[in-house]
C-alpha cells in the first residue's frame, strides 16, 4: 500500500503556512468508524489525534488499550490541531457544518471520511449498495450469493464490520459494501464493480437539509461504477440515471420497462429477467412486495460476476431475512405479529405496510423520532390497509395530525402498553406490525433495542 502522506488528498492550500509541517491525522468521532480509522492509519505509521464532543466516548476505553500512544481530545476542540493536520478524517454521525469543518476548509484542510480511505487501498473489486430502504437485507443476500458461489466475500461499511477493517488480511474476491448517505457524502474516488440506487425516499432531513442535498449525496455511489442496477419505479432514482448508459433497470410494475421484474406466468406471479420467468415468487421466503424488489436487485448484482441462477435461486428459498425487517414474531388465534423496528423512515415502513397487509388489514405500531420527515407520505398507504395506529415516541402528534381522519388512533407510553392495546384493536385474520417511521432515540438506545422491546412484549402478552 502506498503511505497515506502521498494521497492527492493531502494537497494543502496556501493559507496553511509553509513553516508549519502537517504531520498527523485528525479523527472525529470514537464511534466504531473512529475506532477502525484510528487502527487503519495507525498500523501505516501515521500519527493520529481523536477529538470527540462526547467526554467519555464509547470506544475511549478500547483505544487506549489498544493504541496508547494516540492522544484522545473530547468536549472542546483545541485550535493547535489545524495547525499540524494533513487531513480530518469525519465519522459518518457527524454533519459536515459543524464550525470546525468550515474553519478546515478554510485552512486548506482535507475532509474526508472512512470509505474515501477505503476506495484508495482496497485492490480487489467492490460492490456498493445503498438506498433509503432495503440495503441491509440486498447487501446480505448478495454476499450470501456470492459465497454460496465458491467466491471469496467480506461484506460491511454501514452493515456489520468498518469498511477498513474489511482490508485487513486476507483478501476476499470481492466486497460488497452497504452504504449510508452520511458515509457518502464523503466521497470523490468511488470507483464500483457495481453500485446500485434501491429506492431514495425522504430521510435524514434533519441532516441534509432538503431532499435534494439528501439524492446528491446517493447519487455519488455511481461515481466511476462498471455496471449500475437502479430502481425504475422511483422517480428519483430514474432522474439520477436518466443519462446513464450502463444502466440496469428493476421494476415491480407489470407496465414498466425494465430488466429485472415482475410478470403473471402460469396463473401465478413469477421474477423475469428481459421478459422471460426465472421462478415463482412463491419460492421466496421472505415476503411483501418490497422484498420481491430487493430480490430482484440481488439477482441483478450477482449477474454481473456470473452468480448462477441454481445458487440465487437457493438463497432466496432459504433466506428469512433479517432481524428487525419484517420479520414474523408470532402468530396466535389467527394474528400474526411482525417485527419491523428497522424501519427507521417513511419509506420504509410503507414499503412494509404494503408487504405485509397486501393481503389482510391489521394494526401498525410506529412512532419515535421523526427527523424533520414529512408525515403525510403514511397516507395513502395506509387506507384500506390499515384500520388502526397505536403511536409512541416524541413525534406520535405530528403523525396522529396527518392520519386520524383515515384510521383510528390510539397513544401509548411505552412498549407493552402498545402491545396491549394492539391486541385489542387487532383481528382474527389480520396482522400487527411494528414499522415506526421514525428513530428510536427518544425512548431505546437502538432500533434493535426497540424490536427487542416489541418481541419481548408480544410474547409475554401471548403467554398471559
Amino acid at each position: 500500500m502506498k503511505s497515506l502522506s502521498q494521497s492527492p488528498l493531502l494537497t494543502r492550500a496556501n493559507s496553511v503556512s509553509a513553516q508549519i509541517r502537517p504531520d498527523r491525522w485528525v479523527i472525529l468521532g470514537l464511534g466504531k468508524t473512529g475506532l477502525s480509522v484510528a487502527r487503519f492509519l495507525s498500523a501505516q505509521g501515521e500519527e493520529v489525534v481523536v477529538f470527540d464532543t462526547r467526554s467519555e466516548p464509547p470506544n475511549l476505553k478500547v483505544l487506549s488499550h489498544e493504541l496508547p500512544g494516540i492522544k484522545v481530545h473530547t468536549t472542546n476542540f483545541p485550535e493547535d490541531l489545524f495547525r499540524h493536520a494533513k487531513a480530518f478524517v469525519v465519522s459518518p454521525g457527524i454533519a459536515l457544518e459543524l464550525p470546525v469543518f468550515e474553519s478546515a476548509r478554510q485552512a486548506g484542510i482535507p475532509i474526508f471520511g472512512d470509505i474515501e480511505l477505503f476506495t484508495r487501498h482496497v485492490t480487489a473489486p467492490y460492490i456498493a449498495i445503498t438506498g433509503s430502504n432495503g440495503k441491509s437485507t440486498v447487501t446480505t443476500l448478495v454476499s450470501k450469493m456470492i459465497e454460496a458461489a465458491g467466491y471469496s466475500v467480506k461484506a460491511g461499511a454501514n452493515l456489520g464490520t468498518p469498511a477498513l477493517d474489511l482490508l485487513l488480511p486476507p483478501e476476499p474476491a470481492y466486497y460488497v459494501l452497504e452504504l449510508s448517505s452520511f458515509q457518502l457524502e464523503c466521497t470523490t474516488g468511488l470507483s464500483a464493480e457495481v453500485a446500485c440506487i434501491l429506492n431514495i425516499t425522504a430521510d435524514h432531513l434533519d441532516r441534509h437539509k432538503s431532499i435534494d442535498a439528501y439524492v446528491r449525496a446517493k447519487a455519488r455511489i455511481l461515481h466511476n461504477a462498471d455496471y449500475v442496477v437502479l430502481n425504475a419505479d422511483d422517480p428519483l432514482v430514474v432522474e439520477v440515471g436518466k443519462n446513464l448508459h450502463n444502466v440496469h433497470w428493476i421494476s415491480t410494475n407489470v407496465d414498466t420497462p425494465k430488466n429485472y421484474g415482475v410478470a403473471n406466468h402460469g396463473g401465478s406471479r413469477w421474477l423475469t429477467h428481459e421478459g422471460a420467468p426465472l421462478w415463482p415468487i412463491s419460492a421466496i421466503q421472505i415476503k411483501g412486495t418490497h422484498n420481491e424488489f430487493n430480490a430482484l436487485a440481488a439477482i441483478a448484482i450477482t449477474d454481473r460476476i456470473g452468480v448462477p441462477r441454481a445458487v440465487q435461486r437457493a438463497i432466496l428459498e432459504q433466506f428469512p431475512g433479517l432481524d428487525h425487517r419484517c420479520r414474523l414474531v408470532a402468530e396466535h388465534n389467527g394474528v400474526r405479529w411482525f417485527n419491523d423496528s428497522k424501519g427507521t423512515n417513511i419509506g420504509a415502513t410503507v414499503a412494509a405496510v404494503g408487504g405485509i397487509f397486501s393481503d389482510r388489514a391489521g394494526v401498525l405500531i410506529a412512532g419515535g423520532q421523526g427527523k424533520g420527515a414529512d408525515f403525510r407520505g403514511l397516507r395513502t398507504a395506509l387506507i384500506n390497509r390499515v384500520h388502526s395506529v397505536v403511536l409512541i415516541g416524541e413525534d406520535a402528534k405530528l403523525i396522529e395530525a396527518v392520519i386520524d381522519d383515515v384510521v383510528s388512533v390510539a397513544y401509548a407510553s411505552d412498549m407493552r402498553e402498545a402491545v396491549a392495546l394492539a391486541a385489542r384493536a387487532v383481528r382474527s385474520g389480520e396482522s400487527v406490525l411494528l414499522s415506526p417511521a421514525c428513530a428510536s432515540l427518544d425512548m431505546f438506545d437502538n432500533y434493535e433495542a426497540r424490536g427487542y422491546a416489541f418481541e419481548a412484549a408480544v410474547r409475554a402478552m401471548l403467554q398471559t
